[in-house]
């Protein structure tokens, strides 16, 4: 997405636990943040940014991986549960609400059923996923674009 809009290069940022890029999409201004924190306590670098900029919850949009959605598939939701996912379930408690929008893409494939959770999430694409990655980033990309 960075690259795609033409944003700022990555920049880490101690204050914010990690890395942003600054850019525009549709006229607006855009913060990407890649949180350097451990997974489950992603809600520490978006806490920290949303405070920094005194943002209100309705303008921060979440990309996240579902481990209950086949592999591929690339959903919209305005507000919801956690479903399990424990980086998901951070920023909600920190935040203090999971009216949030987000988009979520799914990673479940053939070797979920047969792997603990916490390696399956930390385990790497297979090459015939791999491949698919851009394509299913730009689906992700469209989702946002209609629902920014």
């Amino acid at each position: 997405m960075a690259q795609k809009f033409h944003f700022s290069e990555w920049k880490e940022d101690k204050k914010f636990f990690g890395a942003i890029a600054t850019g525009q999409i549709k006229s607006q201004k855009v913060i990407l943040l890649k949180p350097h924190t451990f997974m489950n306590l992603s809600g520490k670098s978006v806490l920290a940014l949303k405070n920094y900029y005194k943002l209100d919850t309705s303008h921060i949009f979440l990309l996240s991986d579902d481990v209950d959605q086949e592999f591929g598939s690339c959903r919209f939701r305005e507000k919801g549960s956690d479903g399990g996912q424990r980086g998901l379930r951070d920023i909600f408690n920190r935040l203090g609400s999971n009216d949030i929008k987000r988009i979520k893409f799914g990673i479940k494939n053939e070797f979920k059923a047969h792997t603990a959770t916490e390696d399956f999430v930390l385990s790497r694409f297979t090459k015939e996923e791999y491949e698919q990655l851009p394509a299913i980033i730009e689906t992700g990309t469209q989702k946002l674009l209609e629902n920014i």
